[in-house]
C-alpha cells in the first residue's frame, strides 16, 4: 500500500490539519466498514457519539475514467524525494514512485520492488531478488527502460547521502545482477525494513535525476501507478495513468492535487463535486458529517502535536525554564483550540498511544497545569520579571489560534510570547536551525517508535527538523542503539519505555494533542481505504480506486 512517510513522514507543522499524515506502521488496520468509502462507512459525532452512518452503493462493477482530484491544505514544495519534508510532498511522491517494499494495509512489511529478501546471520547484509518486469515512466532523459537492480542501488545510496531526514542509514549497496542486489547496513537494525518504505527512499532512474538536476521535483519519474504530467507551485499537480504499471491498471485516468487552503473552500468543493477527496478540519469537520451526499472516514491517528523548545541557545536551554513553560499552559486548551469537533485528545507523551511502545505510567512524569508553580521555577532560574520569547508557527488559522491560546496563559507567568508565523516551506526549513525559541509541529510515522524517539531525540539527527531542538542526552542516544539493534519486539519496548522516561524529565516539549486522520469523499468515490497513518492507497497491490458517474 502506497503510504505517506513524511516524517514529518513525517513531519508537519502542527496545524495543518486538512492533510497530516505520513508514515504508519504495524498498527495499521485493514479495510473495514468503518473505514472504507466502499459499504457503510460509521462516523463519530461531534460529542463522540456515532453519528449517521453514511453509504456508498454495493455491488456496483468498477469502472475506468475519470480523474480523481485532492485537495491539499498546502503546496508541496519538494517533490525530489530526498528533498521532501511534508505529506503534501509525500502524497504525491507515493503515487509517482515505488519502494523497494510496501507497507500493507495491516501494516506488515510486504513486496513490491523487490519479491522476496534474505538477511545474513550478521543482521547487516540484505539480499534483495527484484521484479523483472517493471518499467520506469518515460521521460526527458530515458524512454522508460526498465528497472534494474543498478537503480535500487543509485537511489538508496543517493537517499543515504542527501535525505533531508535521514530516511536511511546504509553503507553501501552491492550490485549481483539485474534482478539481485545486496544492502550493507553499519549495523544491525531492526527497523530497516520498515524504513525502505518511506518515500524517501523511491527507486528513482539516474538519467532523469542528473538530467533535471535541482528540477528533478518538478518533472518527477518513477515506476508509479501514475505519471507526471504537470506541475505548478501553489496550484496543482496532474497525474495520468500509467497502463504499463506492475501491480495493476488504474482504474483512474489521473489523479490530480489541488492546493485549497481554506478548510471551508475545501468543503464547498467537495459538495460542489468539484473535488472528489479532502482532509477534514475545523468547522467542516461537522458540516461534512451533517451532510448525507458525503463520506467522512474517521481514524485515530499514529500522531502526536506539540511545541518544542530550544535545548542549546536562549532561555529554553535552562531545564527549569522549560518546565515552567510546560506548568504554564494548559495541553487540553492547546487541544481545544486547534483540533475541533472530537477529532483529537489531549496528548501526555512524545508517542502516540497507538505505538506498541507506549507506556501510560510515564504520563504521571508530565507536570500538570500549575500557573503559580511555573512562576517560582521561573524566579529559581532568574526570570522573577519575566521573559520574552519567539514562537514559531506555520501561518494557517488553527495553528494561530494554538499559538494565540498559549500567549494568554503564558503571560499570566510574566512570559510574553512574540508569534511568528509563515507557510510551510519557509516553516519547514527553518525549524531545523536551532537558533529559535519554540516551535509547533506535528509527527505522524509508523508504530514502531524508532520512527518518533530515534528521529526526534537522537543526537544524530539534530539540524533536522525532526531534532531541531537540539536535544542531546548520551543515556538516550545508547538506550534508543540498543533497542534499533534488539530483534525482539518486546526487549525493544523496554528499552524505548526507558529512553521515553529519560526524555520526558528533560522537559523538551509540551505534547498536546492526539489527533484522528478525517477524510471526506464525494459519493462517487470507491474503493479508498483509511489507514492510521492517513495513506493515499490510490492504486497497489491491494487497492484500486475508481469513480462512479
Amino acid at each position: 500500500m502506497k503510504k505517506m512517510k513524511k516524517f514529518f513522514a513525517l513531519l508537519l507543522a502542527a496545524t495543518m490539519v486538512a492533510s497530516m499524515a505520513a508514515c504508519a506502521g504495524s498498527s495499521t488496520p485493514a479495510a473495514d466498514s468503518e473505514n472504507s468509502v466502499d459499504g457503510s462507512s460509521g462516523s463519530t459525532g461531534d460529542d463522540g457519539s456515532e453519528a449517521p452512518t453514511k453509504t456508498n452503493d454495493e455491488g456496483l462493477t468498477p469502472k475506468e475514467g475519470g480523474v480523481m482530484v485532492i485537495a491539499q491544505s498546502a503546496s508541496p514544495a519538494k517533490l525530489d524525494p530526498v528533498d521532501y519534508t511534508g505529506t503534501y510532498e509525500g502524497n504525491i511522491i507515493a503515487q509517482v514512485c515505488d519502494t523497494l517494499v510496501d507497507m500493507s494495509q495491516n501494516g506488515e512489511v510486504i513486496p513490491s520492488l523487490a519479491t522476496d529478501w534474505e538477511v545474513d546471520d550478521t543482521g547487516t547484509i540484505y539480499t534483495f531478488t527484484l521484479r523483472d518486469d517493471v518499467y520506469f515512466h518515460p521521460g526527458e532523459y530515458q524512454d522508460g527502460r526498465k528497472m534494474t537492480a543498478e537503480d535500487v542501488k543509485y537511489s538508496l545510496e543517493r537517499s543515504n547521502e542527501l535525505s533531508a531526514n535521514s530516511r536511511i542509514k546504509i553503507d553501501h549497496c552491492e550490485v549481483v545482477d539485474d534482478t539481485h542486489v545486496k544492502v550493507y547496513l553499519p549495523a544491525p537494525s531492526s527497523a530497516f525494513l520498515t524504513t525502505l518504505t518511506d518515500e524517501g527512499n523511491a527507486i528513482v532512474p539516474k538519467e532523469e535525476v542528473e538530467g533535471w538536476g535541482d528540477e528533478f521535483g518538478a518533472h518527477l519519474v518513477g515506476t508509479g501507478a501514475f505519471m507526471m504530467k504537470s506541475f505548478s507551485l501553489d496550484n496543482k499537480c496532474e497525474l495520468v495513468r500509467n497502463d504499463n504499471y506492475w501491480a495493476a491498471k488504474p482504474y483512474l485516468d489521473g489523479v490530480t492535487f489541488t492546493v485549497v487552503t481554506e478548510a471551508e473552500q475545501a468543503l464547498n468543493g467537495l459538495q460542489s463535486g468539484d473535488i472528489d477527496m479532502t482532509g477534514l478540519s475545523g468547522e467542516s469537520i461537522k458540516l461534512a458529517r451533517e451532510d448525507k451526499n458525503l463520506t467522512v472516514l474517521e481514524m485515530a491517528a499514529l500522531q502526536f502535536s506539540y511545541i518544542y523548545f530550544n535545548m542549546v541557545n536562549g532561555p529554553t536551554a535552562d531545564k527549569n525554564v522549560r518546565k515552567a513553560l510546560i506548568m504554564g499552559v494548559s495541553r487540553e486548551d492547546l487541544c481545544n483550540a486547534i483540533y475541533l469537533y472530537n477529532s483529537a485528545t489531549p496528548a501526555d507523551l512524545p508517542l502516540p498511544p497507538g505505538s506498541w511502545g507506549y507506556d501510560a505510567s510515564l504520563e504521571d512524569l508530565v507536570p500538570d497545569y500549575d500557573p503559580e508553580g511555573a512562576k517560582a521555577l521561573l524566579a529559581d532560574a532568574g526570570y522573577a520579571d519575566g521573559l520574552d520569547l519567539d514562537f514559531y508557527t506555520s501561518d494557517s488559522k488553527g495553528s494561530v489560534d494554538m499559538a494565540t491560546v498559549a500567549q494568554a496563559e503564558w503571560q499570566q507567568i510574566g512570559v510574553n510570547i512574540d508569534i511568528k508565523t509563515s507557510e510551510w516551506g519557509t516553516f519547514s526549513e527553518y525549524c531545523a536551525n536551532g537558533q529559535c525559541d519554540m516551535f509547533a509541529m506535528s509527527w505522524t510515522w509508523y508504530s514502531d517508535p524508532y520512527f518518533f524517539l530515534n528521529y526526534l531525540f537522537h543526537s544524530s539527527h539534530i539540524g533536522s527538523q525532526g531534532n531541531g531542538q537540539g536535544f542531546n542526552v548520551p543515556e538516550v542516544d545508547e538506550l534508543l542503539d540498543k533497542a534499533e539493534a534488539e530483534p525482539v519486539q518486546e526487549e525493544r519496548a523496554k528499552l524505548y519505555q526507558q529512553a521515553l522516561k529519560l526524555i520526558v524529565e528533560e522537559y523538551p516539549q509540551i505534547d498536546y494533542a492526539n489527533r484522528k486522520n478525517i477524510l471526506g469523499f464525494s459519493s462517487r468515490v470507491h474503493g479508498f481505504s483509511m489507514s492510521t497513518d492517513n495513506a493515499y492507497d490510490i492504486c497497489s497491490t491491494e487497492a484500486n480506486v475508481w469513480l462512479a458517474e
